[in-house]
């Protein structure tokens, strides 16, 4: 069997599968011909749609030749941003920026003390009033409804810095790291990529001025997600080995570096290196013997108990099943996921369970699972939630003779281009 047959057996046409892969209908079609072979980067998700692993795909399309520039495709496209070449060149650039500054500036004795004395001079009523912040934010269902208030906190943050002595505004750019990060969250959460990475880089280089290497590390850990969600996934490693590295010089006592591990797993696990993923998440693991708090409930707050859904969705991501479908079904039933508890989470479960569902053929459990989800996404208004939805679009294909997934599917785009 070639690749045209394997595609219409799973029942794609060109056009769909050049659609789930981000290139152009002949592309697929060269593959076809034999004429150019699918790129390294794009070959695990390829793998995937085809139900296939990466030893099955070489011998069905052969080995990866140099990359060709007209079978690239069609850049990322922010959700609400322009979508043009230039708003992903502004996204490398201040990657770019962000990884070379942490490096750069990272002193070189491994042993340095930690210099977190610098953040005690900061205001109090900044502190309280981001830890609030972060509060609300977690708790509303509708997360661009806290927007105005962070903006409001920004502005008044930047009127308290100008023409402040040194010292005083070296500690309170560690306030500044911190409530650029919830702003890039809530732009994150709206799909505007290019302005998360943005808040990003402005949260970076704050911290890195305050000298607070957990609250550095966490916006580089949340820059490298910008490049996750474009699957630039060899981007997002480079990103987080400079958290990494920013990590060691923090808070032992704190996750930083375990949620650093937790995210280097999605990038190995997108980049199909099964051993690497599994090691991360090993590493990752090693927050449970954390003794205390582990995060603030703010800017940090993984304490492991996501690792089941992070790592049934690595599972999902490599194309392992079974395994994916028993650490999804263990994270669905904590009480934190219990229905009427976290929307976004319980939401982001529920369609990798239906992604599972879906490269199995079974329709029933598809609607059960892909239809609550996507009602939750309704009621957050999460661009999370509908990020995942759409990834689930995809896997939509072979069932779509089905009337009612076919519904389902065309609801999901619905909510998409809302």
């Amino acid at each position: 069997m070639g690749l045209a047959e394997r595609r219409r057996a799973l029942g794609y046409s060109q056009e769909e599968l050049a659609h789930a892969l981000g290139v152009d209908r002949r592309t697929v079609g060269r593959w076809e011909g034999r004429s150019t072979t699918p790129q390294p980067p794009l070959r695990p998700r390829l793998a995937e749609l085809l139900h296939l692993d990466l030893d099955e795909l070489d011998a069905l399309v052969g080995q990866p030749r140099a990359a060709h520039p007209e079978s690239a495709g069609p850049p990322p496209r922010d959700h609400h941003g322009s979508g043009d070449l230039d708003d992903m060149i502004r996204r490398q650039f201040l990657r770019a920026i962000t990884v070379t500054s942490a490096l750069v500036a990272l002193p070189p004795d491994e042993g340095a003390a930690l210099a977190e004395g610098a953040l005690r001079g900061m205001s109090d009523d900044f502190l309280r009033m981001n830890g609030h912040l972060w509060q609300v934010y977690q708790l509303a269902r509708a997360k661009r409804s806290v927007y105005p208030v962070v903006r409001d906190q920004l502005t008044a943050l930047n009127e308290t810095l100008d023409g402040r002595p040194e010292v005083e505004a070296q500690a309170l750019c560690g306030a500044a790291g911190d409530l650029f990060q919830l702003a890039g969250e809530l732009a994150f959460d709206g799909n505007r990529y290019t302005d998360a990475a943005a808040s990003y880089t402005l949260a970076a280089s704050a911290s890195q001025e305050a000298k607070s290497y957990d609250l550095w590390a966490c916006a580089l850990v949340r820059h490298a997600y910008v490049d996750l969600y474009e699957r630039r996934y060899a981007d997002a490693v480079g990103t987080l080995s400079a958290a990494e590295k920013v990590a060691r010089r923090g808070d032992g006592s704190l996750s930083t570096r375990y949620w650093v591990a937790a995210v280097q797993a999605e990038a190995y696990a997108g980049l199909g290196d099964l051993s690497a993923c599994e090691r991360a998440l090993d590493e990752a693991e090693k927050v449970t013997g954390l003794s205390g708090a582990a995060h603030n409930g703010g800017w940090l707050r993984f304490d492991g108990s996501r690792l089941a859904e992070e790592r049934g969705a690595r599972y999902l991501q490599l194309g392992r099943l079974d395994l994916a479908e028993m650490a999804l079904s263990s994270a669905l039933s904590q009480d934190i996921l219990a229905s009427g508890q976290s929307f976004r989470r319980r939401g982001a479960v529920l369609t990798d369970l239906a992604a599972i569902d879906a490269r199995r053929q079974d329709p029933d459990q598809v609607l059960a699972y892909g239809g609550e989800a996507l009602r939750l996404a309704h009621k957050t208004s999460s661009g999370y939630v509908a990020h995942k939805l759409q990834g689930l679009r995809t896997d939509l294909g072979p069932l779509s003779r089905d009337a009612r997934v076919a519904e389902l599917g065309a609801e999901i785009d619905a909510l998409c281009t809302t």
